[in-house]
């Protein structure tokens, strides 16, 4: 059995993009993710920021399916006010949306959505030995940056085409840079939201203690 460390047994559900810490042990590499989205389907869920619940956010308008597992940090917050996206790659077997997993960090794609920042950390799952030899986002080859590029900047061709824009595929150290950032914009600029919230509320479920 999986347990939240410094969280106590409750009736409630906790919201898992709140409780769950984004670095397993401390360790800036290995970072916890929420599965949001698995590999070879156009459906695009994504997590309720405020419940932890997953919506079908939309069914995609063409018939490109994720080539990646696509999922979201906890306790991180992005210039778009979503937290972190994180893709893992080279998954074996399909995840289970809702899931969470320990992800290797290997790199970032720089990525406009409109005239938003919407970076997008890429990893793979640690602790599986078949990808202990990818160890930067290099070492996945020229064509899955060629892909995944093409990917990206034509899945909403039949929707909005001409507005999604990868600016860039780098390496662990920008990924890490922007994962603080989003850390640190998630106590500064969130936080004190959800603060308020647990102040408001008089139910128990938030621990508010009220």
């Amino acid at each position: 059995m999986a347990n939240l460390k410094n969280v106590k047994p409750s009736l409630y559900m906790p919201n898992l993009l709140h409780f769950l810490e984004p670095m397993v042990e401390a360790d800036p590499l290995i970072v916890h993710a929420i599965v949001e989205v698995s590999s070879n389907t156009i459906n695009k869920y994504e997590l309720i920021t405020e419940t932890g619940h997953l919506k079908l956010d939309r069914v995609g308008y063409s018939s490109l399916a994720y080539p990646f597992t696509y999922g979201a940090i906890p306790q991180t917050y992005d210039l778009d006010d979503d937290p972190l996206d994180i893709i893992i790659t080279n998954v074996t077997e399909s995840l289970i949306p809702g899931s969470v997993v320990e992800a290797r960090v290997i790199g970032l794609i720089k990525f406009m959505d409109g005239d938003e920042v919407d970076d997008k950390v890429v990893a793979v799952l640690a602790g599986d030995k078949r990808v202990d030899h990818i160890k930067s986002i290099q070492d996945l080859g020229e064509y899955w940056e060629k892909e995944t590029v093409y990917y990206w900047e034509h899945y909403k061709d039949l929707k909005k085409p001409g507005t999604v824009k990868v600016n860039g595929i780098l390496g662990i150290d920008e990924a890490k840079k922007v994962i603080e950032e989003c850390m640190e914009r998630y106590e500064t600029k969130y936080l004190p939201q959800l603060e308020l919230k647990d102040e408001e509320c008089c139910c128990g479920a938030c621990g508010c203690n009220n």
